[in-house]
């Protein structure tokens, strides 16, 4: 986040004299407090400063960066995941390797009849598939699959920081966002590298940062 000259100033007013309230502050700068309010907001808001009814307001000590990094760690699964890409367990190793292009993803979740993960397929898995001299139009997908319990799930309310972290340390594209059910794990969505990617891309372009 880029401050004005202003905001600035009111950083180092607070800072060096806080508690401080919004008349004061408004007084060394020769300004009404009406004038004032929209920059205190932001400045609150954004973690810069802290305000606390009928004391004032306080300088939290926190750099851009931490204030970055807190944000960041807040973020939930359920604000940023996707549609799943998913394919019935009794599909084609041919129906796969035209859905995975024709969706543009890296990896497919594989269910059944319940909508249920049962296995994932990466676009290395179809690779490997298909170099051999097997017929893959009769191959069903479920035998070439990763199955459960080897498969890297996430859920809604994890930590998107959380799933990052498995994207790298895994070395893995992408990972389904489950739901537990009578039935099994319920594929609702999918986290993947673009997914990340995005969310950074989205915090710089908001400017809120």
């Amino acid at each position: 986040m880029e401050l004005s000259n202003r905001q600035e100033k009111i950083i180092e007013i607070v800072k060096n004299n806080g508690p401080i309230t919004g008349e004061h502050i408004a007084e060394q700068l020769n300004l009404t407090r009406a004038t004032l309010r929209p920059d205190l907001a932001i400045l609150t808001m954004a973690g810069f400063l802290d305000a606390r009814p009928r004391v004032g307001y306080f300088y939290t000590g926190k750099t851009g960066s931490e204030l970055l990094t807190e944000k960041i760690k807040k973020f939930k699964v359920h604000e940023y995941h996707s549609i799943p890409i998913v394919v019935q367990e009794s599909s084609s190793v041919y129906d796969a390797i035209s859905t995975i292009f024709l969706e543009d993803v890296g990896t497919l979740f594989i269910v059944d009849e319940n909508s249920c993960l049962t296995g994932v397929v990466s676009r290395k898995d179809l690779l490997r598939a298909a170099i051999g001299k097997q017929d893959l139009s009769a191959l069903p997908v479920h035998i070439i699959m990763t199955r459960m319990p080897n498969i890297t799930v996430c859920r809604k309310e994890d930590l998107l920081i959380d799933v990052a972290k498995n994207l790298i340390n895994k070395q893995i594209d992408g990972v389904p966002v489950v739901k537990d059910t009578p039935n099994g794990l319920e594929v609702v969505g999918r986290v993947t590298k673009t997914t990340i990617t995005n969310v950074f891309v989205e915090l710089i372009s908001s400017n809120q940062i």
